[in-house]
């Protein structure tokens, strides 16, 4: 029996959680390794499994793979969630970059200070509003999904990105109804259904124990 997948990473969302998104979509059950002091990451770095010194590193079929991206190429593939032919993966891959950005911006903000993240979270709504929703969008129209006729990791990927943007600002998509679509349909998937319901494995937004945390194992 092939064993359960192993997402490590610091207990929160951060460049995981989209990890975390995908393979809750995909029905895959899988165990966390969280790190909490210097010590207990400094042992993983010096192991030699983390290719870039850093993580999320996600321990899945025998392999030890790192870097968000390349871990998510390699579940969607696994899954069944890249597309049907290299046309659809490219546009998928021009999606999720799209939201990797959007994310981007959300995972910093955490770490600016009080003077800056009033800008941040203006910069995020200005962002969406203005250079990716629209994009979206019009991708959506007249469809369920993203790429194709089936659920992709650009959707999955979208939808986290769309949720954690609400937590800053509720009224986010008021201007994008096919955005609105999206978000309620794909929300009653049962697998992602099942990972927005309490206890599952999705993290909350950050708070100070996590980004002290992050910057105490990281930056020092």
């Amino acid at each position: 029996m092939a064993q359960t997948p192993v997402l490590h990473y610091f207990f929160g969302r951060g460049r995981a959680e989209c990890i975390r998104w995908l393979l809750a979509a995909a029905g895959v059950e899988f165990e966390e390794k969280f790190y909490r002091t210097k010590e207990e990451y400094n042992k993983l770095v010096q192991s030699g499994d983390l290719l870039f010194g850093q993580i999320p590193m996600l321990e899945i079929d025998g392999q030890k793979l790192v870097q968000t991206k390349a871990i998510l190429n390699y579940i969607a593939g696994k899954y069944n969630l890249f597309g049907s032919d290299l046309k659809e993966r490219a546009y998928i891959d021009m999606y999720v970059e799209g939201a990797s950005d959007l994310n981007t911006l959300i995972l910093s903000y955490f770490f600016l200070s009080d003077c800056d993240k009033e800008k941040q979270l203006n910069l995020m709504k200005d962002k969406a509003h203005k250079r990716y929703f629209p994009v979206y969008s019009k991708a959506l129209e007249g469809k369920d999904f993203l790429v194709g006729n089936k659920l992709s990791c650009a959707d999955v990927y979208l939808l986290d990105v769309i949720l954690a943007l609400e937590e800053f600002h509720p009224d986010i998509l008021q201007d994008f109804p096919n955005l609105q679509a999206f978000k309620k349909k794909t929300c009653e998937i049962p697998n992602i259904k099942k990972f927005l319901q309490p206890g599952s494995k999705r993290k909350q937004m950050a708070d100070a124990t996590y980004v002290n945390t992050v910057k105490e194992l990281c930056f020092s």
